[in-house]
């Protein structure tokens, strides 16, 4: 209790009481104690699938949405969600969320993510949607203060007690009511959401600037990778047109030819035992061809999974593969090992000793993504295929071997400043999180002291008048 209070010159609470719960001490003597059952109604969300989720009709948050987001809030106006037929309005009313409502992900993937939730801070419909539970306050007036107190280290270390689960860890209406709370006066209540709120702001604003300044690096890292693989290192270099509308203006010296004469179609399949000993490799849209085996959950979730080993494809060291789907996206990489691959993905098997991982870069940017949706054939973007037969023909900027070594040099010094440059601004973003998790939970546990705490007076502006 000391660390924050003193270390941030916050006061204590004159008087303290033991509380015989594992992950709270003691509290001010004159807080009362509760459960969850006495406090909120609970009830389950809509009966539906993903597949009942529209475009149009009633905003609906089910438990993909409430991990996904950091913090406690939803304003369907700040955060869109999918819809569910208006239908429902009539024939699950019970479901539809009133301004305050929390709803909970009744399962999560990871220990960490239980006892997530979120709270309606708005008055629009929204309905709660599949594995959720539904948490309606009895008292209104302290929906903001359930809201802080919910999300604190001692309750959240309750509930991940509480659940069980090996892959996936089920939160239930049982648990939940039975988690233990303890309660401030109503008037301090309000003094510790007033508190909170004020503080969690100037975080959160903190937290904001980081994640634009983590935007902006990774912005210009790939502004400055798009120059290098498409326009070179040398600034003076003579340029002519390349007759390549994606690409305009190359070094004079670079040549530019399709991709049928720097790769061929392959679609071996792994025969032998030692080649189906081969690691299962994916295509991220963000990191290429991973480097290692993909584990039981990502194989599930990355590649089109099959117990036949022999019915993946075959990649080697150089080989160039894409994701038939998520071309349009980037979904390209360069193998630097001999691996299986899903057999969605079209592998390219390279002509020339040249590197791949340069035609990888080039295919990246976002011009070449422009140029690869140009040439994928489908109905909407969800359903765009990139298959060999087009993608063959897809004209790229080829430089002579020695300024591919020399750009792809260049390109990994880049990266490791501009990811340094990310990691220092990812890590001030965890210490943020961790600050403001620490002050909600001192805040709504009484290891602090706030009831005298009065938000500071804006700043005025005086004027100067000239002499």
């Amino acid at each position: 209790m000391g660390n924050l209070a003193t270390g941030l010159k916050y006061k204590t609470y004159p008087e303290y009481r033991e509380f015989d719960v594992d992950w709270l001490e003691e509290i001010p003597s004159h807080w009362t104690v509760s459960k969850l059952r006495y406090l909120f109604a609970f009830s389950k969300g809509l009966t539906i699938t993903k597949d009942n989720l529209l475009n149009e009709g009633v905003p609906c948050v089910s438990y993909g949405e409430i991990h996904s987001k950091y913090g406690f809030e939803l304003d369907p106006e700040l955060h869109p969600l999918h819809c569910v037929n208006n239908a429902h309005l009539k024939s699950t009313p019970e479901a539809l969320l009133s301004k305050g409502d929390l709803v909970f992900a009744d399962t999560s993937e990871d220990i960490e993510g239980s006892g997530n939730f979120t709270q309606l801070v708005s008055s629009q419909q929204v309905f709660a949607g599949y594995h959720t539970i539904i948490a309606r306050p009895g008292n209104r007036k302290c929906s903001r203060y359930y809201a802080y107190l919910l999300e604190s280290q001692q309750v959240r270390a309750q509930i991940r007690n509480a659940v069980k689960g090996v892959k996936v860890f089920s939160v239930t209406q049982s648990i939940l009511r039975g988690v233990c709370v303890w309660i401030p006066t109503l008037e301090e209540r309000e003094n510790i959401v007033s508190f909170l709120d004020h503080e969690t702001a100037k975080i959160d604003a903190l937290i904001e600037k980081q994640q634009q300044l983590i935007k902006l690096l990774k912005e210009k890292r790939q502004a400055v990778i798009s120059h290098a693989v498409t326009k070179g290192l040398d600034p003076n270099a003579p340029m002519c047109d390349s007759g390549v509308e994606w690409l305009g203006d190359v070094p004079a010296h670079w040549t530019v030819c399709k991709i049928n004469l720097l790769f061929s179609e392959s679609v071996g399949r792994a025969k032998t035992d030692a080649e189906q000993e081969l690691p299962i490799l994916s295509v991220s849209i963000h990191h290429g061809i991973s480097d290692k085996e993909l584990n039981d959950g990502e194989l599930e979730r990355k590649v089109q999974r099959s117990e036949d080993r022999s019915l993946y494809k075959l990649v080697h060291s150089n080989y160039l593969a894409y994701n038939m789907m998520r071309a349009w996206q980037g979904g390209f990489g360069a193998s630097m090992l001999s691996g299986l691959i899903s057999p969605a993905y079209v592998v390219c098997k390279p002509k020339t000793a040249l590197d791949s991982r340069y035609f990888e870069l080039a295919l990246r940017t976002s011009n070449a993504v422009t140029e690869l949706k140009r040439y994928s054939r489908g109905i909407t973007d969800f359903r765009l295929r990139l298959y060999w037969d087009e993608f063959k023909n897809i004209s790229v900027p080829v430089p002579p071997a020695d300024e591919i070594e020399e750009s792809l040099k260049y390109i990994s010094d880049i990266e490791l400043a501009y990811k340094k440059l990310e990691r220092i601004a990812e890590q001030q973003i965890e210490l943020l999180r961790e600050r403001r998790t620490a002050l909600i939970s001192a805040a709504v546990t009484g290891k602090i002291d706030v009831r005298d705490w009065k938000a500071p007076e804006p700043l005025k502006m005086t004027k100067v008048i000239a002499a």
